[in-house]
């Protein structure tokens, strides 16, 4: 059975969940924090960073949620997430890039470092002009949802599609800590709400971070 590296506020390795849940792909949780990862993780990855995909009787690891998220789409039939026209598999990965990238880098990261990295490592205070940075970012981000649902039924088009599930994973992550306001985003809201109430999304909703509940509405899929 696949072992899966991961911590419960690493957006990354919430996308390659729900990939491998939505595929119907078994695996186990092990729990690694990057910031005091142990030796045997350093072997699986030097760069110390989660998600680590490893089958250890097959002696496999995949690193990287991308290299991850690929790799399942070309071995696992069930549930196409990058599919249709290679055009239309081009905007996937642009959607799956776009959200990874930017929305880690404007919300879902300073987020991070702000609620999570400076109580649990640094035992610092967070910086309020950060966190209201990440918010007023994460308008922008969800303004861009908004029209791409206006748009598409989805976020790269007709179908459900690895996309969805990578803009899903920075969003929880980021709703968790108290950082998404829905205020003016219905459509987005709507479609994440949809998202949230599959049952590849149920783990993710019962995760915790120790020392950092999740804001009140977080396990609610009607919030």
């Amino acid at each position: 059975m696949w072992q899966l590296y991961h911590f419960p506020l690493c957006p990354f390795s919430r996308k390659v969940r729900l990939a491998l849940s939505e595929k119907g792909v078994a695996y186990e949780l092990k729990r690694e924090n990057p910031w005091d990862a142990s030796d045997s993780f350093y072997t699986l990855n030097p760069a110390g960073r989660t998600p680590v995909l490893n089958d250890p009787e097959r002696n496999r690891t995949l690193v990287d949620s991308q290299a991850i998220c690929e790799y399942l789409e070309e071995t696992v039939d069930k549930t196409p997430l990058i599919l249709g026209t290679a055009l239309a598999r081009a905007e996937i990965r642009r959607l799956v890039a776009l959200f990874d990238e930017s929305f880690f880098h404007d919300v879902t990261g300073p987020l991070m470092h702000e609620k999570m990295k400076k109580r649990i490592v640094l035992r610092a205070a967070p910086d309020s002009g950060a966190l209201r940075s990440a918010m007023r970012l994460a308008h922008e981000h969800l303004d861009y949802i908004d029209w791409l649902i206006d748009n598409h039924r989805w976020l790269a088009g007709a179908q459900m599609s690895l996309a969805d599930f990578a803009a899903a994973a920075q969003i929880s992550v980021a709703d968790y800590l108290g950082g998404i306001d829905w205020t003016g985003h219905d459509t987005a809201h709507s479609w994440y709400r949809v998202i949230k109430s599959r049952p590849s999304f149920r783990s993710l909703l019962t995760d915790k971070m120790e020392g950092i509940p999740p804001a009140s509405h977080y396990a609610d899929v009607n919030a």
